[in-house]
C-alpha cells in the first residue's frame, strides 16, 4: 500500500481493514462448518444466514486498496513506477509467495503426497499464480494485477477526474453520481453474465480464452466497480463521508432487504444442504448487498462525528486493520489447526457454537501472530509492512 508524510491518514480506513478481516475469517470459519455431515439443520440455516453478513469483506479489501493508491496518487517518471511496484512486490507478493509454499507443504503433507513427487516443481510453481493449498491467497493474486496497472490507471483517473470533478460541488455530486450509476449498471450485467453464462460459454472455447473465464475470480477486472468506488472516495473524500452519513437510515433498509432476498434465495435453492456457492461474489444481488454493506458500516464508522476521538471499539478495529494483511495470511493455516480437533468431536446440535468459538479463536490467534511475526528481522518479508505512523487528519486537510 502507498505510504506517504504528505497527506493525513484516513482514520476510518483501517477500522474498516479490521472489519473486514473480521468478516473473511468468520466467511472461512462458516465455510468449516456448514458441510460437516453431522450438522443439524437449525445450525445449518443460522450459519448459512449469517454468512451473508460477511460477504462484503474481501471486496472491501480491493475498495480500500483502491482507496490508499488514488488519495497517494502521484505522477512520476517511468523509472520511479518500476522502484514502486519494485517495493509494492516486497510488502505483499514476496509476503504470498512465502506463505503459498507453506499452504503447499501443509497441503501436501496432510495428503500423504511426498514433497518431491514427480511433477513436484510444476506444482509449486502454480501455486504462485493460481493457488489451490492456500484456497483464500486468490485474492493476492488478483489485487496485486490491480497494482500493477496502477500508473497506468492513475493517469486514467486523472483524466476522468478532470471532467466529472470540477466546478461546484452539486455539479460534481451529479455527474459523479450519473458515472457511477452507468458503470454500475455495466458490471451488474458482467456479474451476470458471470453467474449464470459464463461456466457454458467457456465449454466451447479453448486456449486462453478458456482459462481466463475458468479462472474469472483470479483477474481483477472481475471486481474493477470496488476499485472505482475507492478511486471516488480518494478523491471526493469529504462528500463521500457526507454521502455515506446522509444515507445512513435509508441504506440499513436497503440492506435488510437485500440481506433478507439473500437469505430466502439461499434457502430455496439449497434445500437441506446449504450451498453457499449461490451467494458467490460474481452474482448482481451479492454484488448490490456488498455495495449497500460497505456503505452503510462506512457511515456508522463516522458517528457520532467522522473527527472526533476514536472510543475503544474503533481504536480495537484500526489495530486489527493494521496487522490485518499478515492475519489474512495466516488465518487459514490456523483454522486448519482448530478444525483438525474439532472434526473428530461429535458436535451435534452445537455447530453453531462451534464455530462462533473458532471464529474468536483464529481471528484473535491470527492477529497475534501477524504482530509477532511483524517484530522479528525481516518479519515484512512474511506478513508484509505493517506501516509506518502518519500525522493525524486535521479538519482543513480533506477535501
Amino acid at each position: 500500500m502507498e505510504k506517504t508524510l504528505s497527506k493525513p491518514r484516513i482514520e476510518e480506513w483501517t477500522e474498516l481493514r479490521g472489519l473486514a478481516f473480521l468478516a473473511i475469517v468468520l466467511q472461512h470459519t462458516i465455510g468449516e462448518y456448514i458441510y460437516r455431515a453431522d450438522i443439524q439443520l437449525p445450525d445449518s440455516v443460522m450459519l448459512g444466514i449469517i454468512y451473508h453478513l460477511t460477504r462484503f469483506g474481501t471486496p472491501t479489501y480491493a475498495f480500500l486498496s483502491a482507496a490508499l493508491l488514488f488519495y497517494n496518487y502521484k505522477s512520476r517518471p517511468a523509472a520511479e513506477n518500476v522502484r514502486w511496484l519494485g517495493k509494492r512486490f516486497g510488502d505483499i507478493y514476496v509476503p504470498f509467495m512465502v506463505w503459498a509454499v507453506i499452504y503447499w507443504v501443509v497441503s501436501r503433507s496432510w495428503s500423504d503426497i511426498p514433497l518431491t513427487a514427480p511433477g513436484w516443481w510444476q506444482s509449486l510453481l502454480r501455486e504462485m499464480i493460481i493457488p489451490v493449498s492456500g484456497y483464500h491467497l486468490w485474492f493476492v493474486v488478483m489485487i496485486f494485477q490491480f497494482y500493477i496497472l496502477f500508473p497506468l490507471l492513475g493517469r486514467v483517473w486523472n483524466r476522468i477526474k478532470a471532467f466529472f470533478l470540477k466546478g461546484d460541488g452539486t455539479g460534481n455530486a451529479v455527474r459523479t453520481g450519473i458515472m457511477l450509476g452507468v458503470v454500475g449498471a455495466a458490471y451488474a450485467l458482467l456479474m451476470h453474465w458471470s453467474y449464470y453464462d459464463m461456466s457454458a460459454w467457456q465449454s466451447g472455447l479453448a486456449g486462453p480464452l478458456q482459462f481466463l473465464l475458468q479462472h474469472r475470480t483470479y483477474i481483477f477486472v472481475m471486481y474493477f466497480f470496488y476499485f472505482l468506488l475507492g478511486a471516488v472516495c480518494a478523491s471526493m473524500i469529504r462528500s463521500w463521508r457526507e454521502f455515506a452519513q446522509q444515507t445512513l437510515p435509508w441504506n440499513a433498509v436497503v440492506f435488510l432487504f437485500l440481506f433478507t432476498m439473500m437469505g430466502y434465495t439461499l434457502l430455496r435453492q439449497s434445500g437441506d444442504v446449504m450451498n453457499l456457492n449461490i451467494s458467490t461474489y460474481l452474482k448482481p444481488s451479492t454484488f448490490l448487498l456488498i455495495v449497500s454493506q460497505m456503505l452503510l458500516l462506512y457511515g456508522l464508522l463516522l458517528r457520532p462525528h467522522p473527527e472526533a476521538a476514536p472510543g475503544r471499539f474503533r481504536r480495537m478495529l484500526a489495530w486489527m486493520g493494521k496487522y490485518s494483511f499478515g492475519a489474512y495470511l495466516c488465518h487459514a493455516l490456523l483454522l486448519y489447526g482448530v478444525a483438525y480437533f474439532t472434526r473428530s468431536l461429535p458436535l451435534q446440535n452445537l455447530h453453531l457454537a462451534a464455530a462462533g468459538v473458532s471464529f474468536v479463536i483464529v481471528a484473535c490467534a491470527a492477529l497475534g501472530l501477524s504482530r509477532l511475526l511483524s517484530l522479528l528481522p525481516g518479519g515484512h518479508w512474511i506478513v508484509g509492512a505493517s506501516g509506518r505512523p502518519r500525522r493525524k487528519e486535521a479538519s482543513s486537510g480533506v477535501k
